[in-house]
């Protein structure tokens, strides 16, 4: 289990001035200012959770995932991870924990991905039988047999990060760290990576905390998010929930049998909100609270005063519900 208590991360930096005069002035200068990354947060993370931690750049969330590592120390605040203190314990956290940063590799650039596990292998001190078992599950889930006898320079960024999430998860941690797994990667390569976590905490009740931009991550894997800004966290709960916080908001997306005016189209006194297709003029995007007008109606206006001739419903995405919330 994953505790924090009024957890506080702050940065102090040398105020600096503009031009030749003023970075010399700095050298000498005493002046800092403190800048709060993370503001007195708390929440829990019971084992076998899948999280989604997410905000805007520099809302906080890679410096709590560095504390939660034990890579950064907590200028005030508690953080616990399987009764341990991260940074005071950093041996004893590292053989919990598995952690995948998007834009960086633990493997070996220039040796086979093969060697690369084999000294993992030692490092965490994996009998030969788990070593085994576990090399077969990352072949079947991330289907990286076809490459590991490869240099990791030599793989596809859709291949090395498969090959990072296999590194992070080779010796089973209790706790996987996602910084952007997805990042830059093809929708099928996305979904792989995607199934290999499902299966992951599915068959051993791996807890996963992953920090993302795309949504379809956090849809796909996780029932409860927590989202951060400024350091603050704004709203932890289910993905239900804060999807019901904005009403049961959709789109409908119409096909019309003819362009219609601004003037010709009727908003149910603000209940329903147009948008033009950009590439199509005969399409209209719909949007409105179910819980304020019914489907049902709007489908009716749809087809009969509007002259539809297809259309497709959808509910809010998550993306939507975190543009509104940031």
């Amino acid at each position: 289990m994953i505790e924090i208590k009024s957890l506080t991360k702050e940065f102090k930096t040398a105020v600096r001035k503009e031009g030749v005069r003023g970075m010399f002035k700095t050298l000498f200068s005493t002046k800092y200012e403190v800048k709060s990354a993370v503001n007195n947060i708390s929440l829990k993370i019971n084992d076998g959770e899948m999280v989604g931690y997410i905000g805007s750049n520099g809302a906080g969330k890679s410096t709590t995932i560095k504390m939660m590592c034990g890579i950064l120390t907590p200028t005030r605040g508690f953080i616990e991870i399987d009764g341990v203190e991260p940074y005071k314990k950093r041996k004893i956290i590292a053989s919990k924990i598995g952690v995948v940063f998007g834009q960086k590799t633990q493997l070996w650039w220039d040796i086979p991905l093969i060697e690369s596990f084999k000294v993992l292998k030692e490092i965490y001190r994996i009998s030969d039988s788990d070593y085994q078992e576990r090399l077969n599950f990352l072949y079947e889930v991330l289907g990286i047999k076809d490459f590991v006898n490869q240099p990791v320079r030599t793989l596809s960024l859709g291949q090395r990060m498969r090959a990072d999430l296999a590194a992070a998860w080779l010796h089973n941690p209790k706790i996987l760290f996602l910084d952007e797994p997805t990042i830059g990667l093809d929708v099928l390569v996305k979904e792989k990576i995607r199934n290999a976590i499902k299966m992951m905490n599915e068959k051993f009740n791996t807890t996963v905390i992953l920090t993302t931009h795309d949504m379809k991550d956090i849809e796909d894997l996780c029932k409860r998010i927590i989202i951060i800004d400024k350091g603050n966290i704004i709203y932890d709960g289910t993905l239900e929930n804060v999807k019901y916080r904005f009403g049961d908001l959709r789109t409908l997306t119409v096909t019309l049998r003819n362009k219609k005016t601004d003037n010709e189209l009727y908003n149910y006194e603000g209940k329903l909100k147009f948008l033009r297709d950009e590439e199509n003029e005969n399409k209209l995007i719909i949007k409105f609270n179910a819980q304020e007008i019914t489907l049902e109606t709007v489908i009716n206006y749809a087809f009969n005063q509007l002259g539809a001739t297809d259309m497709k419903v959808e509910e809010i995405g998550i993306e939507d519900v975190v543009k509104r919330l940031l």
